[in-house]
């Protein structure tokens, strides 16, 4: 692997030496307040009636030589679960106290997600940062628009788009240590490059990024006793190639192929090591998306296949063999969308989306045949879109979810906000929505030997409220009021005889509520305070989500081509839930908070072709438990350089 970083670092120094001649610093556009995940397409935040937070090409820039998790962890609302876990450790993304299977991932549009998973989550430690050109998250239920998954948000990631240069390029580089609170690595533990090139060639435009990750020197478990456990390692690889052509002003085409791996060592378990257990996991994404703008509208079709594989080795100490697992799933996906503009006020949005998902796994244990396991959906939906003259902004919309297996599922939105003040120095806007939502049972759920094809999607709604506050252009202040009831949720349920276990739709409510508070605050250009307060209520313990929240990030720019940050995170009291051997039971305890300071900064020189950037994560080295049983980040440092072709 470490040849691998040599050889990408020697071709970046000679594509720098041959193209240098030629390249120009680029520059980033800027979209001032414009989203996209709330209508999909772009409209101004201000006309929204939905949260949403955007993690912008700045911020990404900014935080160098960090992962995609990293940044969502600081979104108020957002908690990662094993985010300063070794590598090598499953993370989820939860938003509002829900879990992973009710967060949909985009990328580019493109609904991903793990067909042969239980709960067919996304693994978001497949993605590079330095590919990505924005993030945006979209909190709330939002299946009217992106169908299963959208139950508590969705995270909306955006890969770079090529320049207007007939060719760019960029090579980044960076080291640094994989320590817990009480071992210390060498320097080159974690080895990280991203090579980037891309152009427009008359009305051709292109662009193709690789990318190489290595984190190495910790174990996975946690280390209670007086033996020392052997490393888990990671590795990782990125690809991605994107074309595009522009045959008019109105008529676009985009083609697209994402290539992500990545290989690890496990554990046998919470606190118990093994030297044997290996993975990997990879995903292939192809797709096109045609485009055509009219007077009145534009259409687009959104067409991608997602293939993926993961192979696993755990040795079975009942045997002492190795027991080898294989899952393949593969996923289609078609979007067409139309955007109708009936006048300057009102649009209408309206879509059908066809997806299939099948599962094809063989394990010693069970399999399960893609011939049986298997699913499509059709969904027809509208959204209707008012943008008064007057501050008034109203959005409605459907969605008819059609399943090959449990029939049909009808989902629906209403959401408005009010822009109370609108002056240039000051503005209001107030927010209020109720949406429902649905998350489709996975093929594992539906067809594995613990499978139960007669169970229902599960279904929830959602009541939001909140207030919006800008002043003087410095200063922005959000807080938002939610709540959240779910139904039918899909749990494993314990019987007497075999398999001894099935799922089955939970007739117990859940219920989630809370409050997001945050500030934006740049008093002088040279100063911003980024303050987020989450509080979150459950009736029922979920792992890892803490009731209590805090991050603050101070951002200083000393020089022109200087930026320094410093992050404060407080995470209160979770619950943890853990099998028991000796009672063969299920228990839960609660992990203590923790307090975090992480350190940030880099400097561009040579008319901004070179940056030098460096971290230092857990300052003041907290030892605590991020996941129960599993090795916790202590502090560490980071080193880089990216150059600018």
């Amino acid at each position: 692997m470490k040849k691998q970083f040599v050889v990408l670092g020697a071709l970046a120094c000679l594509f720098t030496k041959v193209n240098s001649h030629a390249q120009e610093t680029e520059k980033s556009e800027e979209l001032d307040e414009v989203v996209v995940t709330a209508t999909k397409f772009k409209i101004k935040k201000e006309n929204t009636a939905k949260v949403i937070q955007k993690i912008t090409q700045e911020e990404i820039k900014n935080n160098r030589g960090k992962t995609v998790l990293d940044l969502l962890n600081n979104i108020v609302g957002v908690e990662i679960r094993g985010a300063n876990a070794n590598a090598t450790e499953i993370r989820s993304t939860y938003i509002r106290g829900g879990r992973g299977r009710q967060v949909l991932v985009l990328i580019d549009g493109v609904p991903v997600s793990d067909p042969t998973g239980i709960s067919q989550e996304y693994d978001l430690r497949l993605l590079s940062l330095d590919q990505i050109e924005s993030i945006e998250i979209l909190k709330g239920a939002s299946s009217t628009l992106y169908g299963s998954g959208a139950a508590t948000g969705v995270v909306n990631i955006t890969l770079k788009k090529s320049s207007k240069s007939k060719i760019k390029g960029s090579f980044e580089t960076s080291f640094g240590t994989n320590n817990d609170a009480n071992v210390t690595n060498d320097i080159f533990s974690e080895l990280q490059q991203n090579v980037n090139v891309n152009g427009t060639v008359g009305k051709l435009n292109f662009l193709t990024s690789f990318g190489l990750r290595s984190v190495e020197g910790l174990s996975a478990a946690k280390n209670e006793t007086n033996t020392a456990f052997e490393s888990d390692d990671y590795y990782s690889k990125n690809g991605v190639l994107k074309l595009g052509y522009n045959f008019s002003d109105s008529f676009t085409t985009e083609a697209f192929l994402n290539y992500d791996e990545f290989d690890y060592d496990f554990d046998a378990g919470a606190f118990a090591d093994d030297a044997i257990n290996v993975g990997t996991t990879e995903q292939l994404r192809i797709g096109v998306k045609p485009s055509y703008k009219y007077n009145s509208g534009e259409v687009y079709l959104l067409a991608s296949y997602n293939e993926s594989n993961r192979n696993i080795d755990i040795f079975s100490s009942f045997s002492s063999t190795i027991d080898k697992s294989e899952y393949k799933g593969k996923s289609y996906n078609i979007d067409l969308v139309n955007r109708y503009s009936i006048n300057n006020l009102f649009q209408v949005i309206t879509g059908l989306n066809y997806q299939e998902h099948s599962n094809n796994t063989v394990t010693p244990f069970s399999n399960i045949s893609e011939d049986v396991a298997n699913f499509n959906t059709i969904d027809p939906y509208a959204s209707f879109v008012y943008t008064s003259e007057y501050g008034l902004n109203i959005n409605v919309g459907g969605r008819l979810n059609i399943h090959s297996e449990y029939g049909s599922n009808f989902v629906y939105d209403l959401n408005t906000s009010y822009n109370i003040l609108r002056d240039k120095d000051l503005s209001l806007k107030a927010l209020a929505s109720y949406s429902s939502a649905f998350i489709a049972p996975s093929t594992f759920q539906l067809f594995s030997i613990y499978g139960n094809v007669d169970l229902d999607p599960e279904t929830s709604k959602t009541i939001e409220a909140g207030l919006e506050l800008n002043f003087d252009k410095k200063y922005t202040f959000e807080a938002v009021y939610f709540d959240r009831t779910q139904d039918d949720a899909i749990v494993y349920q314990s019987i007497t005889t075999a398999p001894f276990g099935v799922y089955q739709n939970s007739t117990e409510t859940i219920d989630v509520n809370g409050v997001e508070v945050s500030l934006d605050a740049k008093p002088i250009d040279m100063l911003r305070i980024n303050l987020g307060y989450t509080y979150t209520d459950k009736n029922i313990d979920v792992d890892y989500i803490p009731t209590h929240k805090f991050v603050g990030n101070l951002e200083v720019k000393p020089l022109k081509n200087t930026f320094v940050s410093v992050v404060y995170r407080n995470v209160g009291e979770r619950p943890a839930s853990f099998f028991n051997s000796t009672t063969f039971t299920t228990e839960t305890v609660t992990l203590d908070s923790y307090s975090l300071v992480d350190f940030n900064a880099n400097y561009t020189f040579f008319k901004d072709k070179v940056t030098v950037f460096g971290s230092v994560t857990n300052l003041l080295n907290e030892d605590y438990d991020d996941i129960l049983g599993y090795t916790t980040r202590g502090r560490n440092f980071r080193v880089g350089l990216r150059l600018q072709l």
